[in-house]
């Protein structure tokens, strides 16, 4: 099927993920610009280095969780041409409620929901504009799928998830529309190292008895940024082999 996509721009957040290079590399065939956005210095040489091959077909850009500054930076340097957001971005915090330092959990969700909240109304309002725009949130099964020590993490991606679907509400007569993405357990990133450990245990729970691959990720969500799934907005659509559908 061949997908047409109205626009161009597409910033990725959180891009120096795996599932992150996999899109850019699709977004990159399928003739869009991504814009990744990296954490630190190590992030900036991981996207260099995997992306390699495609030199000046993206651009990348430093954006930190919670640090105000380099948001308006990166506007600066992006303007308000964005057609497509997607967000992978997200902190890592694990901890069991009863022990978990306050601090942290203060820093975690002002991190992850508060911030979140404040670069979804910097890209919804570049995007009025252009009276168009698509944004797409990767979500985690873990929101539906309670695990001991991420229930932060949970909680997070359950509040990010109300902000896009509202997102999507509220703007969705003036050409703004919101997905979000809920992967299941995949090879790459956090959820290949912890099923490296867990692999027999993990496979049990998954009717497809495999884990989700990065590509089957990173095509699905140029998927849900073509025109050909313009319909969706303001829901959530799972991708976890048929883990969350069983007790």
């Amino acid at each position: 099927m061949k997908l047409n996509f109205s626009g161009n721009s597409t910033l990725i957040l959180g891009g120096s993920c795996d599932l992150a290079i996999a899109l850019a590399e699709c977004v990159i065939k399928a003739s869009l610009s991504p814009i990744l956005t990296y954490r630190n210095e190590k992030g900036q040489k991981y996207i260099s280095e995997k992306l390699g091959a495609f030199a000046g077909k993206y651009r990348y850009f430093y954006l930190n969780l919670g640090d105000r500054d380099s948001l308006d930076s990166l506007f600066e340097q992006i303007g308000d041409d964005i057609d497509f957001l997607v967000d992978f971005a997200q902190s890592d915090f694990e901890s069991y409620i009863a022990s978990a330092d306050e601090d942290s959990v203060r820093r975690y969700f002002a991190e992850n929901i508060s911030f979140r909240a404040e670069i979804l109304k910097r890209a919804s309002r570049a995007m009025l504009k252009k009276k168009r725009g698509r944004l797409v949130f990767v979500s985690s099964s873990a929101a539906d799928r309670p695990n001991p020590g991420q229930g932060f993490y949970a909680a997070a991606k359950l509040a990010s998830e109300a902000l896009y679907k509202n997102l999507g509400v509220e703007l969705g007569e003036r050409g703004i529309t919101t997905v979000t993405l809920r992967p299941g357990y995949i090879d790459a990133g956090r959820g290949k190292t912890y099923m490296q450990t867990r692999e027999e245990e993990v496979l049990r729970m998954v009717p497809i008895k495999r884990a989700i691959t990065e590509a089957e990720v990173a095509e699905t969500i140029l998927f849900l940024l073509s025109d050909s799934a313009a319909g969706f907005n303001a829901t959530e659509i799972v991708l976890d082999g048929g883990l969350t559908a069983g007790k």
